[in-house]
């Protein structure tokens, strides 16, 4: 993993990352096979595609974990290493 967008969780298939140069609001990349979106972590509100099953997963991953990602704001602007966060079991 490189500096330039580490993977923080991966689960079912899903995996979470978070580019630490990406302009606009904080927020995650979560890819499934050839899909993928994007999550505001203030909002929560998703852009792209995702099938119906896995949205639900990532959506309750989310709900579970949304103050621990939003304290990686601070790091990732500053290209700290970021921790691993549980996956969805």
């Amino acid at each position: 993993m490189g500096l330039g967008m580490p993977e923080i969780s991966r689960f079912l298939g899903i995996n979470i990352r978070l580019y630490y140069r990406d302009p606009g609001p904080l927020h995650i990349h979560a890819e499934y096979s050839d899909y993928e979106v994007t999550v505001d972590l203030q909002s929560g509100e998703m852009t792209g595609t995702f099938p119906r099953r896995a949205k639900a997963a990532l959506v309750e991953w989310y709900g579970m974990h949304k103050q621990d990602l939003l304290s990686f704001g601070e790091l990732a602007s500053q290209e700290r290493q970021l921790d691993w966060i549980e996956p969805l079991e």
